[in-house]
């Protein structure tokens, strides 16, 4: 199952604290049709009825069935850039 750092949880609670629903908004990723090379973010109100959530110190990720293959072994983490701009990136998972 993929996990969040404590950096990509404060991010996404962080981005989600100004929705219009924060206790149910996450961030959703989410593959382009079939193709798993192709891996969408988006902040979501809430999940897709196949989604599987992961919730990490109240940060929530919504991943579509192909996303939540694909990331399954992997790790979410965030950074800034010097002008506060997030970027997230995906990480083989620590053991």
């Amino acid at each position: 199952m993929l996990t969040l750092t404590a950096n990509a949880a404060q991010a996404i609670r962080d981005l989600t604290a100004s929705a219009p629903e924060p206790a149910q908004s996450g961030i959703r990723i989410s593959s382009q049709g079939e193709d798993a090379n192709s891996l969408t973010l988006s902040l979501a109100p809430a999940p897709e009825p196949a989604d599987e959530v992961v919730e990490t110190e109240g940060a929530r990720v919504y991943l579509d069935p192909v996303a939540a293959t694909v990331l399954d072994d992997k790790a979410l983490d965030a950074g800034a850039d010097a002008q506060g701009s997030v970027s997230f990136m995906v990480t083989a998972q620590a053991v």
